[in-house]
């Protein structure tokens, strides 16, 4: 959540992140009275248990004659405290709310207005020209015997597949490619849980704006994540963290899900938009003082696999109203799709500030000595969606496509993909 001392403050600057996002500027006045009623609600209930502590000496230093009245007073006060307590506990529970109700503050210059209202950054690499009709990736996975989406429905339903043969050994290389890029910029790979506790995806941010997108099983009170970021975030919940000689960083791989509820009718051919993948997702924790720079390392490293796997690309600057609720910044890397004529989104790299570790209460010590709350980062490094934009931008006229040279290593030393016989 944000940090209640800006409501205080400067509430003018959460009022221009709220319209930026396009939500509603009255939360910031309804969270600054919430604020105002718990602060009100515990300095009342303080200054009752003072009175009544030292009523309660009054009351043992008190002779026999006086003691029936005396206790017949503590009586009243402790009912007194008692609803003091109450009140101030609902208190603190209303701001609470108020102030989660209110998704991070944006960073200045990050472009107003909604989903189409990103700010093209740098457009990088040649777009692929083919001399014969280019196949879809679907298309092309299928002559390869690497596709399999008529099975996948028939086990799980639609937007389920198979990775098989050369498909699963693409996915497996490009991730194990991912996770060696990772390791040398010093990144600590971890395998994570897919089912994490309710306080964890809450903390997060992902019970939000965008709940209806995320599987949860009631029997059991957790949740699936849609991204390792959840679990990544959650690794170091409650915990103080030393940052002194850098950020901490982690490189997650994860099978992710996600139920695609609002996106009916939305890229259902192939595997763009599906309900199972896989994904390898960096985090950083960092002084939120450095966390602009590493925002541009983790899109550094994006880039660089990228262009390195032969990908046209864009890279936007997402605008306030398409952020999600922990973001403060997000830029998209997309790659060029030959056969759609677009850009689409392959990964993204958000800087989350110190929204997710106020809500995990994860924090550092500053130079002062005082804790506070580290900035938490996160990045795409690889995902299944990758296979959409390889197959295609390096396909050939028979339907074989040749492999990027870095990526030759992980599928023992092929160079081409032959169509399945």
């Amino acid at each position: 959540m944000i940090d209640v001392q800006l409501i205080r403050a400067a509430p003018e600057v959460v009022e221009r992140s709220q319209r930026l996002r396009g939500e509603r500027v009255e939360a910031v006045a309804e969270a600054a009275a919430a604020d105002a009623e718990r602060r009100e609600a515990i300095a009342e209930f303080e200054r009752l248990r003072a009175e009544q502590n030292a009523f309660g000496k009054r009351v043992a230093a008190a002779d026999k004659a006086e003691k029936p009245a005396l206790l017949a007073e503590v009586k009243q006060l402790s009912e007194r405290v008692k609803a003091a307590s109450e009140r101030s506990s609902a208190a603190e529970a209303q701001a609470e709310a108020a102030l989660a109700a209110i998704p991070n503050v944006v960073l200045d210059d990050v472009p107003p207005g909604g989903e189409d209202d990103y700010v093209v950054l740098r457009e990088v690499g040649r777009r692929p020209a083919f001399d014969f009709e280019p196949r879809d990736h679907l298309a092309l996975g299928e002559l390869l015997g690497a596709i399999d989406m008529a099975r996948g429905a028939k086990v799980s339903g639609a937007r389920f597949y198979y990775l098989r043969g050369i498909g699963a050994r693409l996915e497996l290389g490009l991730m194990q490619l991912g996770l060696n890029r990772a390791l040398e910029a010093g990144f600590t790979p971890l395998i994570t849980p897919t089912l994490v506790k309710p306080e964890i995806m809450q903390g997060t941010g992902f019970l939000g704006a965008h709940a209806d997108e995320v599987y949860r099983l009631e029997a059991d009170d957790l949740y699936l994540t849609g991204t390792s970021e959840v679990a990544l975030a959650g690794y170091h919940a409650d915990e103080i963290l030393d940052v002194s000689t850098g950020p901490l960083r982690y490189a997650g791989w994860s099978t992710c899900y996600r139920r695609e509820a609002g996106s009916h009718g939305k890229d259902t051919r192939g595997i763009i938009r599906v309900h199972q993948f896989d994904k390898l997702e960096m985090f950083s924790y960092i002084d939120p003082a450095d966390a602009e720079a590493e925002h541009a390392r983790l899109l550094a490293l994006q880039e660089a696999m990228l262009t390195d796997l032969g990908l046209a690309y864009r890279v936007i600057d997402t605008a306030a109203g398409d952020l999600g609720t922990s973001a403060a910044r997000k830029y998209d890397v997309e790659a060029w799709v030959p056969t759609q004529g677009a850009y689409r989104e392959l990964t993204s790299t958000s800087n989350c500030t110190t929204f997710q570790a106020r809500r995990l209460n994860i924090r550092y010590r500053a130079e002062s000595g005082r804790t506070a709350p580290v900035a938490t980062l996160n990045g795409t490094l690889a995902t299944t969606r990758w296979i959409v934009a390889l197959l295609e931008t390096h396909q050939r006229a028979d339907g074989s496509v040749a492999v990027p040279e870095v990526l030759r290593p992980y599928l023992g030393g092929l160079e081409v993909l032959e169509p399945a016989s």
